[in-house]
């Protein structure tokens, strides 16, 4: 019988685990500089993944799905196998948003495939580096789980006690972490599209949250969407409104108390999250998690989405 681990990790707990040899670090920061910041510095043993390659399948017509429409299930399945996350590893992802861009999607995704071990740091990156948490500027990789026959390639060796089975090809010195290519064919969690969001948007047994900034709920202002405003009929409870004034999130009992509310008598089925693309509602799925409350629905292709297929606005 597993044991339900805690979706939220605090630094203090990572830097007591971060050595682990079943541990995996991730750097999941996105944006213009997210990369050249990681290769300047990022938390020891921090392996960076790419929210717009690894994370999504971003296509010409954004339109179909949103900005980060998530990616085929087996090419997710491929990434796990070359970033070296078995069914068995534990995952620990931050990033330098508190969370929200893009850790809690990864968190959600491995969540979706039903991965248990998986946690975001609770204050990301900036958090751990309060508490000293070791930092480097080495590029981190993790050895991939690779199938039989297949070459590991140049960067990997081969370590003692590794036990290859037959017509695997390694390397001096290969130590991978992964047992075996990442067993998975679909979501788990429950995902909304955009024909169900319309259909329910303004129903009184669903509800549907928009966790966007005010302003660009209330349609004053739209720094990346081509539309201002909101889906009629969604509420709107800013991410930012799941952190303290130190960026950390609130306690379960303060989330659970906060959710609870605005719930009511509504179930987790009937309670679709949105933002601008399926990324920072994660956040909000992750704090509702942390609470110990059931996982609502995620409409992935978000505001993003919405915005540019005609809908009333």
């Amino acid at each position: 019988m597993s044991i339900e681990i805690c979706p939220v990790i605090q630094a203090a707990e990572l830097l007591k685990l971060y050595k682990s040899s079943d541990l995996v670090i991730f750097d999941a920061t996105d944006g213009e500089n997210a990369k050249s910041n990681y290769d300047e510095k990022h938390l020891e043993g921090a392996i960076y993944v790419n929210l717009s390659t690894q994370l999504a399948e971003i296509k010409n017509d954004v339109a179909i799905g949103g900005r980060h429409p998530l990616p085929k299930i087996e090419n997710f399945a491929e990434t796990l196998s070359k970033l070296g996350i078995s069914s068995k590893s534990q995952v620990v992802i931050y990033d330098d948003k508190n969370g929200a861009n893009a850790a809690a999607r990864f968190w959600w995704m491995l969540k979706s495939i039903g991965h248990e071990k998986v946690q975001v740091l609770n204050g990301g990156f900036q958090e751990a580096v309060k508490i000293n948490f070791p930092t480097s500027s080495t590029t981190e990789s993790n050895a991939p789980v690779l199938t039989p026959g297949q070459s590991p390639g140049p960067r990997f060796n081969s370590g003692p006690g590794f036990s290859p089975g037959p017509g695997f090809n390694s390397g001096p010195g290969f130590h991978p972490r992964g047992t075996g290519i990442y067993q998975t064919d679909h979501w788990i969690l429950h995902i909304a599209d955009i024909n169900e969001v319309e259909k329910v948007s303004q129903d009184k047994k669903h509800i549907v949250i928009d966790v966007r900034s005010f302003e660009r709920y209330n349609g004053e202002t739209e720094p990346i969407d081509l539309i201002a405003g909101h889906i009629p009929g969604a509420i709107n409870i800013p991410f930012t409104e799941n952190l303290d004034k130190n960026g950390l999130f609130l306690s379960p009992n303060e989330l659970k108390e906060k959710y609870t509310k605005i719930f009511g008598n509504v179930k987790s089925e009937n309670i679709i999250v949105h933002c601008g693309s399926g990324v920072t509602a994660c956040h909000t799925l992750l704090a509702i998690a942390y609470a110990n409350l059931e996982i609502p629905k995620l409409y992935v292709g978000s505001w993003s989405e919405w915005s540019r297929n005609k809908k009333v606005i």
